[in-house]
């Protein structure tokens, strides 16, 4: 660790709790930075959080934590190891796929996956070991740009990227790139649907991004014993336990700036917090519109922030149920029977589904620390479109909740769950909205090729000197992987500007 070795500690603000800020308060207190992050809730993790709902713990966010190597590097560069923290369950199978008329089981044990293929697709199963060999290469090229800062356009032509170029399918969608490996309609779709961790449609979404589905399956999907918010609460720990102070309940009003530097934070109490460095770890729109002085931004001024490309919404239910449902796995996604129409009015035509396509998360199957003994904790999200609709949740809300419980009747083997509710909680994107996220949009900027890379939000914030963000609305993008990979990317930004790496 190279470290300067006179004058005091440089002070570093981080605006935000989340997983991005809390990836980089605990990497840069163990650089010898002097950090507070200020969070207005009161508890840490953003959307990564716990939502407590009587007696039953439920994650509110992010359930899917994939690329389990990221966060294992988070922790190593805070100095420990991640398992010493956290209670890892590895997923087998890694979830199910309801269709209407059959479910896969998607396993990362090949030939198991070739079986289950060959069950539902005949013939089809080939096109796995095509996928793996290709794929793997891809990867390994790929990757590689997701880790570094895109600060300049020059940063296209350093080797990384570079090398890169051969292997990203430009003008191909996701949906259109699977066709490559298999024919059916279902079997690609079985091989998108993880678009929908980018808020997009597989029909939309660039092809780049078919590392997720290899991802998965090369590198395997994890539960955290009493859920995914159980990581921020650890990462929390080890910040504190590096040196940072978390300051909850304590939210900011506006960056202190002057002449386009960022001198620290204004709290809502009026206090003023000086500091070398500040990181944002907040929902990029909203933040750009509340947090920046009025008029001070450019690029990212109201008008042209609402002209951006914004993610999908999401219609949450979590229920405490007075039973466990021992016949549905870990995670389970339910397919509308028009799966392509049901992805149009999410992303195009901006209207509610008849018949919609959600995901299932029954943790108490292998986790009984989420409700009380011989009952259940069952998360359900919907995709659905953001607040440029113009929906009126208000009066849509329960009509909705209970069509989404009439297709678990129909389509799942839980059956209608209405008679095992014991507590009940309902977040629409309107609440998202209320909770500071633009439009509602909860996996934030659209990942399209115009808002990813350098024409995604830098890391080191081109608009303000001293600035620096994180989450999912900067580079690399949403979901917890990509989210810790922006904080360890600030981190070491700041680390080699202070010379403390």
């Amino acid at each position: 660790m190279n470290r300067k070795s006179s004058g005091e500690k440089k002070k570093i603000a981080i605006i935000g709790a989340g997983p991005g800020g809390l990836t980089a308060a605990m990497v840069l207190a163990k650089r010898g930075f002097d950090v507070e992050v200020f969070e207005k809730a009161g508890t840490v993790g953003g959307r990564n959080s716990e939502l407590a709902v009587g007696d039953f713990r439920f994650d509110l966010g992010p359930t899917f934590l994939m690329m389990k190597f990221v966060l294992d590097r988070a922790f190593k560069e805070a100095g420990v190891r991640s398992e010493d923290y956290l209670d890892f369950q590895r997923l087998d199978p890694m979830y199910r796929l309801i269709f209407p008329d059959f479910s896969l089981d998607v396993t990362e044990d090949r030939e198991q996956m070739k079986n289950e293929i060959a069950r539902c697709f005949p013939g089809e199963e080939a096109g796995l070991d095509k996928f793996f060999e290709r794929e793997s290469n891809r990867f390994r090229h790929i990757y590689a740009c997701l880790e570094k800062d895109y600060s300049s356009l020059s940063d296209f032509f350093k080797p990384t990227f570079l090398r890169a170029i051969p292997y990203i399918p430009f003008g191909s969608t996701l949906y259109q790139y699977l066709g490559n490996y298999f024919r059916s309609e279902r079997l690609r779709l079985s091989f998108t649907f993880q678009s929908k961790y980018l808020g997009m449609s597989p029909w939309e979404c660039p092809g780049f991004f078919v590392i997720l589905p290899y991802i998965e399956h090369e590198f395997g999907i994890f539960h955290v014993r009493g859920g995914l918010s159980e990581i921020s609460k650890a990462m929390s720990r080890v910040a504190e336990e590096n040196g940072a102070v978390i300051h909850l309940n304590t939210p900011v009003k506006q960056l202190l700036v002057e002449q386009r530097k960022v001198k620290g934070v204004i709290l809502e109490d009026g206090r003023r917090i000086h500091a070398d460095e500040t990181v944002v770890n907040a929902d990029f729109a909203h933040a750009m519109k509340t947090l920046a002085p009025a008029g001070l931004l450019r690029k990212y001024s109201p008008e042209k922030l609402g002209k951006k490309k914004y993610s999908c919404s999401t219609f949450m239910l979590y229920l405490g149920l007075d039973k466990v449902f021992q016949d549905m796995p870990h995670h389970s996604i339910v397919f509308a029977r028009d799966y392509r129409k049901n992805t149009e009015d999410i992303f195009r035509t901006l209207r509610l589904s008849e018949d919609v396509s959600f995901y299932i998360r029954n943790s108490s199957l292998m986790d009984d620390s989420v409700a009380p003994a011989g009952k259940s904790a069952l998360y359900i999200l919907v995709p659905v479109p953001n607040n440029a609709s113009g929906i009126d949740w208000s009066k849509e809300k329960d009509r909705f909740r209970n069509m989404v419980l009439d297709i678990i009747a129909e389509r799942t083997p839980m059956g209608d769950l209405r008679p095992h509710i014991e507590a009940e909680r309902i977040v629409t994107p309107a609440d998202w909205e209320a909770a500071g996220i633009f439009h509602g949009a909860t996996f934030n900027l659209a990942h399209t090729m115009n808002q990813m890379l350098y024409f995604r939000p830098h890391n080191r914030f081109e608009e303000l000197d001293n600035c620096y963000l994180v989450g999912g609305g900067t580079h690399p993008g949403s979901g917890l992987p990509t989210i810790y990979q922006s904080g360890l990317i600030a981190a070491h930004l700041i680390g080699e500007k202070h010379q403390q790496v």
